[in-house]
Order: structure tokens, then sequence, then C-alpha cells
């Protein structure tokens, strides 16, 4: 299937974005999308300043994550509501910065419909970051007890959720003193308190796994409460960059301490569709700033807060 509709357009590095009107058709194993809403994102600035080698010269849509509706698709129903994102999509092919956008298949990922597009778009990097720690990294199984510190941040309350998805039995949430929990109410079966030195209480029970976004002193102290042939996956340091680690339990319990690198972790086909699947259960709240899409040259130089283009203004 083919229509016609505006797109954005760079014609080279530092080149003004400009909208122009084209032809789109879906060949085999690629789906027409009627965009909505559009992230700018680091690749999306790298890509139009010319620092992405593997695109091919000449004028191009960027464009690397957003949210439609499927027009005609051999995978998907029309009339679903999904995410853009992955296979290259705004890199090494055609972006979604535009009326309507054909992509492949395996980039199309469903909408849960508990999520509220705008929200899913503002939440896609910390749920994948989540959804690798928990299920990439640590390897969280049905049945095991997991540990999750910083359980009061969005990442960290993505993890316990998505630990629960998993199948974990029992989520313990670690908290520093004078910190806020009402946020982890009902995602947490219990808050053990970390004090002002990173120390962990002794009424922190044996866990299988545990997931790090504290780091320091924090970091150290879980390890003494993993059960033998655990791990702990290490994904933040606001806690500080150093720890100390026995290195008689770490050998004589067979533990692991693995690190959360998403710049080197492949993410699988399905991890999309899976991090958003796993926190629909719970309602979220996002910041981001929604801006017409022919104001995208503006905010590219926006270097803090998440910015959404609102695609529906090139109508």
């Amino acid at each position: 299937m083919s229509t016609r509709g505006t797109v954005l357009r760079s014609h080279g590095p530092g080149e003004q974005l400009k909208a122009e009107e084209v032809e789109l058709a879906a060949g085999p194993g690629e789906t027409l999308v009627e965009m909505r809403l559009a992230a700018v994102t680091p690749v999306d600035r790298t890509t139009l300043a010319g620092k992405q080698p593997a695109r091919s010269s000449g004028p191009f849509v960027p464009g690397s994550e957003g949210t439609g509706v499927v027009v005609s698709s051999d995978v998907v129903e029309p009339g679903t509501a999904v995410v853009v994102r992955g296979e290259g999509v705004g890199a090494t092919k055609p972006g979604v910065w535009g009326q309507y956008a054909v992509v492949p298949n395996t980039a199309v990922h469903r909408l849960p419909v508990s999520l509220e597009p705008a929200v899913a778009l503002a939440l896609l990097t910390p749920a994948l970051t989540a959804h690798t720690a928990v299920r990439r990294v640590a390897q969280v199984l049905a049945g095991e007890t997991v540990v999750v510190t910083g359980v009061n941040g969005l990442i960290g309350r993505m993890c316990a959720v998505i630990a629960r998805s998993a199948g974990a039995a029992r989520v313990i949430g670690l908290v520093s003193e004078g910190d806020a929990v009402d946020s982890t109410t009902g995602l947490v079966d219990q808050v053990v308190r970390v004090d002002g030195l990173g120390q962990v209480g002794r009424e922190l029970q044996w866990c299988d796994a545990a997931i790090d976004t504290m780091g320091g002193p924090v970091a150290g102290g879980v390890l003494g409460h993993i059960a033998p042939g655990g791990r702990i996956a290490v994904l933040g340091y606001k806690s500080g960059e150093f720890t100390t680690i026995d290195l008689h339990q770490l050998i004589g319990r067979d533990l692991r301490v693995l690190p959360v690198n998403l710049q080197r972790t492949t993410l699988a086909p399905d991890a999309v569709g899976q991090a958003l699947a796993d926190i629909a259960s719970v309602p979220w709240r996002a910041d981001y700033d929604v801006v017409p899409a022919d104001r995208a040259g503006d905010v590219l130089d926006r270097q803090t807060g998440r910015v959404l283009l609102d695609l529906t203004a090139l109508r």
C-alpha cells in the first residue's frame, strides 16, 4: 500500500530540516504507520550532525523513535497503536519524522492499551534500561527473591515491576534513610533502609539476585546478603563510584557481579514490546515537552529533558 504525506527531510549536516511531500510505499516485510508523536533522541542528534557513518549520503528523514497507528502491514492489524524503534530506523534507514513512515516489521511494537502514547515514548529509554538489567543481565527467574536498591527512583521502580513480571516471588526495595517511599507502595514486599554510610541493615533477607541502582558502599553491602550462586546487576552509582568487595564471600559463595552496559548490549528483537508490556500494569508519570514537528530544529540542541514532536502538526 502507498500514500502521500509530508515528512521532514535533512539534506546534509547542519542543513535546516525541510517539510516535503513524498510518496511512501510499504513493500514485503514492511509496515506503513501513520505517525502521531516522535522523540528527539541522541541518535537523531548524532545522525543530523553527520556523525552516523553507516547512513548513505543524500536527503534523509530522521527520527529513531515514535508512536502511531498501523495503516497497512502483513504482521499487525490496521488501526493498531504501535511504538516504532530499532532495525536502524532513523539511522541507517528512513526515520519517523513525518505524517507517515515505512519501517521494517520488526521495528513495530504493539502499544499496551494502558499506556498513553506520549508516556510510553517518554519512558521508553528507562524501561529498556530496567528491562535489560532485570531480564537480560540479572536473568531473574520465577520464584526468586530479588533486591532492588534505590527502588524509590524511576528506574528502581521499573526494575521492581519488571522483576515481578519475570516471576520473582518476593521483591525487596532498599532506600536511603529519610527518603520517601510512597511511590513504592504495592511494588515491593518489604522496604529496607540504608544508613547514611550506605550500610545495609541485618533485616535484609537473603536474596537470589540484586539490581543495584545506587552503587557505592550499598553494592558491597548487598553482596553480603546474596545466596550462593546468586548475582548482582549493577547499573548506577549515585551513592558513589567505589565500593569494597569481600573476595572471600565473592569466591566462597560463587557470586557474580554483572555490569549493565546499554552501549555494548544488543537488544533482543522483542525487547521493546516486552519492556512496555512489563511496565504497563502500573500507572506512570513522565516529564516531557511536546512541540510541533515543524519546530524540531529549535530543540535539537536541548540537552536536558525529554522532547516529543507532534507529527500531526504536519497535516
